[in-house]
């Protein structure tokens, strides 16, 4: 006869119908002395915070249906230690009363814990990235020298800053726009098999002396280099052309905007401060937070007006700017005149000018990003059938798992929030349209909509 080997819950409560603890058992999981104090007390006497509202629910589904939906609590034993652990309520058939059966949660906390420094470290090598490339863009675009990427598969350009374009004679072109040309029909025909006898050495050797060619529609010298890159899917020139005598015209640029016309535009709130936390400036998203119709009202008025958190007033603000000359990601609440309370992160930088010290604070409305307590509930519930894996799979495919399960429940809960519009939940989450897309495909949350739509689902 085959024995069957049925896990032993963590805890059990018998409790009568009234919710009130008759018997505790515990397994041997959980090494705690003086659960007997429990006996005689209501069940909801014995958990923290929330939990006493989820123990409510939880008799009362059990005797109204049956059995109750599994909701985690915190459990104050009576040693002072404190678990989270997942309940559900039975009611007994043969006896009046309910059974309490829960699941010891500290597992998954802690699986949670080191799942979210795992994140958090990989935002800091995406930031890290995202600045290089910003760098490196930054310097390409406004380089006087002309450089073009070449695939060396074809010489097809990959990209061109402003100069190359200029000094190819597209300078009425956008810098976009030569990409994907074939460098060869910029370049004479009698030059070009000097050209790619240099490429060619460049290949071989990793490096070839410059060659002198014409480009343009005036046919101006220019000294050409190469090196080779490696690159995905194959290698990359990089060619620089520098001109013979006279240096090439600069690109015209563009007109410039008016930042304060940028800023008047933006749609999160912005002010300047100074180092009293007096107004000096202030955009109309700003004005929409804390609900006054003209700048007149803030002007002159102390930021701190409007700021009413304990520990993360207009006090503690300028404290971190004095001390660390910037602030990012600090949480607190705007009180507008009219009462509306909204959760706001703020960034601020000072001017770090001892004669003129100035601070610009932006305020971003954070508030459609706070889940609500039944998402919370929901994503908890889906964890928790992870917790039986443990011991029966590796913790690399556990990390996996939770991954998928957290990542499907905030792409679910950005689409809630954007009404179903997918361009809004991408802009959500942070990703491009496609990622959001793909993610939709492995998670089984939609068809994606077919190219040039408007994302709406």
């Amino acid at each position: 006869m085959t024995t069957l080997n049925i896990a032993q819950p963590d805890v059990t409560l018998l409790l009568d119908t009234n919710g009130v603890i008759r018997e505790v058992t515990l397994s041997d999981a959980i090494f705690e002395k003086g659960v007997e104090a429990w006996l005689g007390k209501p069940w909801v006497e014995t958990v923290t915070g929330l939990g006493e509202d989820k123990v409510r629910r939880m008799v009362q589904d059990a005797l109204e249906t049956g059995v109750s939906a599994f909701r985690q609590v915190t459990q104050r034993f009576p040693s002072g230690r404190e678990l989270p652990i997942e309940y559900t309520t039975v009611l007994l058939g043969g006896r009046p009363g309910l059974l309490a059966i829960g699941k010891n949660l500290q597992a998954v906390a802690e699986l949670q814990s080191r799942l979210i420094a795992a994140q958090q470290t990989m935002e800091r090598d995406y930031w890290k990235l995202r600045d290089v490339e910003t760098r490196y863009r930054l310097l390409f675009q406004s380089s006087t020298e002309a450089v073009l990427l070449l695939r060396a598969s074809n010489l097809k350009i990959v990209e061109a800053n402003p100069a190359a374009v200029h000094a190819l004679g597209a300078a009425g072109e956008p810098p976009g726009s030569v990409a994907g040309r074939d460098f060869l029909a910029d370049v004479l025909p009698e030059e070009r098999d000097v050209l790619q006898a240099m490429l060619a050495r460049v290949r071989e050797q990793g490096k070839a002396p410059g060659i002198i060619m014409h480009f343009g529609e005036d046919r101006k010298a220019c000294l050409v280099r190469a090196s080779l890159m490696t690159s995905d899917p194959g290698p990359i020139f990089l060619i620089q052309l520098a001109p013979v005598g006279s240096p090439l015209p600069l690109p015209a640029q563009p007109d410039r905007l008016s930042v304060e016309d940028l800023l008047e535009r933006m749609p999160d709130g912005f002010v300047v401060i100074n180092q009293d936390g007096v107004i000096r400036r202030a955009n109309q998203a700003f004005l929409d937070l804390v609900e006054v119709g003209s700048k007149g009202v803030v002007v002159g008025e102390r930021l701190g007006r409007w700021l009413w958190r304990p520990g993360a007033d207009l006090t503690v603000l300028l404290a971190n700017v004095h001390r660390q000359r910037f602030v990012r990601l600090f949480s607190t609440t705007i009180h507008g005149e009219l009462g509306a309370n909204t959760e706001v992160e703020i960034s601020a930088a000072g001017t770090g000018e001892p004669g003129n010290p100035h601070v610009g604070v932006l305020l971003r409305d954070v508030a459609r990003r706070l889940p609500p307590i039944e998402d919370a509930d929901r994503l908890i519930s889906a964890l928790g059938p992870l917790t039986e894996q443990i011991g029966k799979t590796t913790l690399r495919k556990l990390v996996r798992d939770t991954v998928g399960v957290v990542e499907r429940h905030y792409v679910r809960a950005a689409l809630d929030l954007a009404g179903g519009n997918r361009t809004a939940a991408a802009e959500l989450l942070g990703l491009s349209r496609q990622s959001l897309y793909a993610k939709l495909n492995r998670y089984d949350l939609g068809d994606t909509p077919p190219a040039g739509s408007s994302g709406k689902g």
